[in-house]
């Protein structure tokens, strides 16, 4: 009868796994801190680990009263590119608050759902360069052609930034549709 024999590899794998099942469930825990830095951090930990249990957790925090928690909660919900995010997301576009605004854009453009151009395309002619740069971004990684002119048109903008974003969301477009 052989022996059993352990095998090293196989534990050293299971003690991950469980290691990063406490830790999923401990920052879960911690988006409800009351220390806006235990929220930032979980989420974005959450983020960085991917695990499609954190996006309902996550949903819960683009309400925070604080604008960095929301800023890297919708920075976790784009890594994340869960659909489930669209539509509270959309709903922060209109945010006064300006990080609010770029990181929406951002993580829709994350995302990657081409019907979200529309809401994002708006943004576009915010007063603030980070959220039409942002903007921009999205719409070329989004790849909708119908917002070509809407580009084109800030090539001509007075932030070099938003000028730079324009010009490679075009090349992204010219790219996706001479594959197709």
């Amino acid at each position: 009868m052989p022996s059993e024999e352990r095998d090293p590899v196989h534990e050293a794998f299971k003690r991950r796994e469980e290691r990063q099942e406490q830790n999923i469930s401990i920052f879960i825990r911690q988006l409800q801190d009351e220390n806006p830095t235990f929220r930032i951090r979980s989420a974005e930990s959450l983020g960085n680990i991917g695990d499609p249990r954190a996006v309902e957790p996550l949903l819960k925090l683009l309400s925070d009263p604080i604008p960095d928690v929301v800023w890297v909660t919708l920075q976790a919900l784009g890594k994340l590119r869960d659909p489930r995010a669209i539509d509270p997301i959309i709903d922060c576009l209109t945010s006064p608050d300006r990080w609010t605004r770029q990181g929406s854009a951002w993580a829709l453009g994350e995302i990657g759902d081409r019907r979200t151009a529309i809401v994002i395309a708006p943004l576009l002619s915010d007063k603030k360069k980070g959220v039409r740069t942002a903007a921009v971004e999205a719409l070329g990684k989004l790849g909708d052609p119908m917002y070509t002119q809407a580009i084109r048109e800030l090539l001509d903008d007075d932030e070099m930034e938003v000028r730079q974003a324009a010009r490679d969301a075009l090349g992204k477009l010219l790219t996706l549709h001479q594959t197709e």
